[in-house]
């Protein structure tokens, strides 16, 4: 059974990238298909040393850089790929990669971490970030994004199966697609985070730091809270901004490596999130440790933290409601036991992803070569069940300077 993955691009080692290193140990002999191939030497590991087959958009005048600008042309160069000489086709999508072109004796099965958040119901919060709410640009800025809608809507009809990685993407899809699909969390790499029971008198925020991450209203939510401390670890383009407002109960440690990372996770009262995430792996790490979160009430943290367990809620991105959060959590922080906390987080493992998403295409496999389409070339390689490649010592956890 001939196999092509379609990822959108690689260009560094994020939450998608994950999943993708995945999917690559249950089919290690597939071929891999990207826009773009800027991934760092250090990590080709992570895609099992592969050459990579990109678009003709790779060779572009500053694409390693600006690969975002090019956008507008990304349908037109991922319906280039030639995939006809494969039975089954993942694609690893968040943005175009669920557009390849496959027949009707092809299965495809699309790993959507989400629909195209910026053509979609996100479209007013990234042009308002992106300074484009008027003026020439932002009106053909609107009219794109109006086309890229309707090719998204349209390709969604060439996908045979989606998988969502949460129920929170699931609910999208059906509202951009109408379509159902199952669901498969992402693997998160809970080993490498150790419990640790003794918490220290400070709270943690870590991610990059841009907009939609929202450290700059938890930064002036703490300035607000003099005798809270507050660490900040991350860099992006708002760490110039948040070290203005920081007040001295704040720390802005910037980027740090792994180690550092993870120690403070460990040590800290309780980890502070207010970003609306599609699933969200940090917070889980925070809970890997043993560390409540008091995280914002919609998104993926709902499905990963456990209200009165393993965190708490505040539904408004209001320094108000961070503030409040705070002051019910030391009310009651007798109840978040790390223990506890850390079990949950136990149920997001990379094993549980590998068995998960085995099973789940074993079935599909089996639905569509013994069901519906029997007539077709597809033959399930029971092999498909997860055979784990060695551990390749790959560096774990978040990278959050990215």
């Amino acid at each position: 059974m001939k196999t092509a993955i379609v990822h959108d691009w690689l260009v560094k080692y994020g939450g998608a990238e994950r999943v993708l290193e995945q999917m690559l140990r249950v089919f290690p002999e597939a071929d891999l298909y990207s826009l773009f191939d800027f991934f760092p030497k250090d990590r080709r590991d992570v895609i099992l040393n592969k050459k990579v087959k990109t678009s003709f958009l790779q060779g572009f005048p500053n694409a390693r850089t600006k690969y975002h600008r090019y956008l507008p042309l990304m349908p037109l160069a991922v319906e280039q790929f030639n995939l006809s000489k494969y039975d089954l086709v993942i694609s690893s999508s968040w943005a175009v990669a669920k557009g390849v072109i496959t027949g009707p004796d092809q299965l495809h099965v699309c790993m959507c971490y989400s629909p195209m958040r910026y053509a979609w119901d996100q479209m007013h919060m990234y042009l308002k970030a992106s300074g484009l709410t008027g003026g020439v640009r932002g009106w053909l800025t609107r009219y794109i994004l109006h086309k890229m809608r309707m090719w998204d809507n349209r390709t969604a009809n060439g996908v045979d199966e989606f998988i969502a990685i949460s129920n929170y993407i699931a609910g999208r899809i059906n509202k951009a697609y109408r379509r159902d699909a199952t669901l498969i969390y992402p693997p998160v790499d809970v080993e490498a985070f150790e419990l640790r029971e003794k918490k220290e008198d400070f709270y943690l925020t870590a991610s990059r730091l841009v907009a939609y991450k929202n450290v700059v209203l938890i930064a002036e939510a703490f300035t607000r809270m003099p005798d809270k401390r507050l660490v900040i670890i991350g860099e992006g383009p708002h760490l110039a901004k948040i070290r203005k407002i920081a007040g001295p109960n704040i720390t802005v440690l910037g980027y740090q490596p792994f180690e550092v990372l993870k120690d403070h996770m460990q040590r800290a009262k309780a980890f502070v999130f207010a970003a609306e995430e599609d699933f969200g792996i940090v917070p889980i790490e925070a809970q890997a440790c043993g560390t409540p979160v008091i995280a914002y009430g919609r998104g993926g943290a709902l499905e990963t933290v456990v209200e009165n367990k393993t965190g708490l809620f505040f539904y408004r991105q209001e320094q108000d409601d961070i503030i409040a959060a705070v002051r019910e959590f030391e009310a009651g922080q007798e109840k978040y036991i790390p223990g506890a906390i850390r079990e949950n987080a136990l149920k997001f493992s990379t094993e549980r992803f590998l068995r998960e998403f085995g099973e789940c295409m074993e079935r599909i496999l089996d639905e569509y070569t013994e069901g519906s389409r029997s007539t077709s070339p597809l033959r399930l390689s029971r092999n498909v069940r997860p055979t784990l490649l060695p551990d390749q010592n790959l560096s774990s956890g978040t990278d959050v300077s990215q």
